[in-house]
């Protein structure tokens, strides 16, 4: 079944392919277009530099005249990322356009990685220190981005135990 949502999102995936911006990537799951996962690789210049986030992306049918729910999985400490990993920025809540794409949400989250919004926080601590001291909120974001590095080798370690098991 294609629908008007499905069509996009086939599109949105082909453009990410043919033009993919620096340091993001997003597919769909194995065998659903709705459900996508993308990564997130931290700017330079940034405390979230070599950083590797892992984020889903879920779509409506409504999409894309509503945008998806963006979720970041890997551990995050931002001023505009909630505990559970949802993001607060204006695209994805009152300034959404149907114009944007899967690129553009991504390229947005890297952009905010570097330039957080402190007067709209989602997570009161990481916006206080990120005000009052930057020494400190870089020491954190500097252990999530180990943890960033972790999760890649706990993934591959599950990958290698399962091919073992079947194999």
């Amino acid at each position: 079944m294609t629908t008007p949502a499905r069509r996009r999102l086939m599109r949105d995936f082909k453009r990410l392919q043919e033009d993919p911006p620096a340091g993001v990537s997003g597919a769909p799951s194995d065998n659903n277009i709705m459900l996508w996962n993308a990564v997130i690789f931290g700017p330079h210049d940034t405390p979230f530099e070599d950083g590797t986030f892992k984020l889903t992306i879920e779509f409506t049918e409504e999409y894309p005249n509503k945008p998806p729910t963006v979720r970041f999985i890997s551990k995050m400490f931002h001023p505009n990322v909630y505990a559970d990993g949802s993001i607060c920025l204006d695209i994805l809540q009152n300034r959404w356009s149907p114009t944007y794409d899967v690129s553009a949400i991504l390229t947005s989250i890297q952009s905010l990685l570097h330039d957080p919004n402190p007067n709209s926080p989602a997570n009161n601590e990481a916006a206080q220190l990120y005000r009052e001291n930057r020494r400190e909120y870089e020491k954190k974001v500097a252990t999530i981005v180990q943890e960033s590095w972790n999760d890649d080798d706990d993934e591959r370690e599950e990958d290698e135990e399962e091919s073992k098991a079947t194999s």
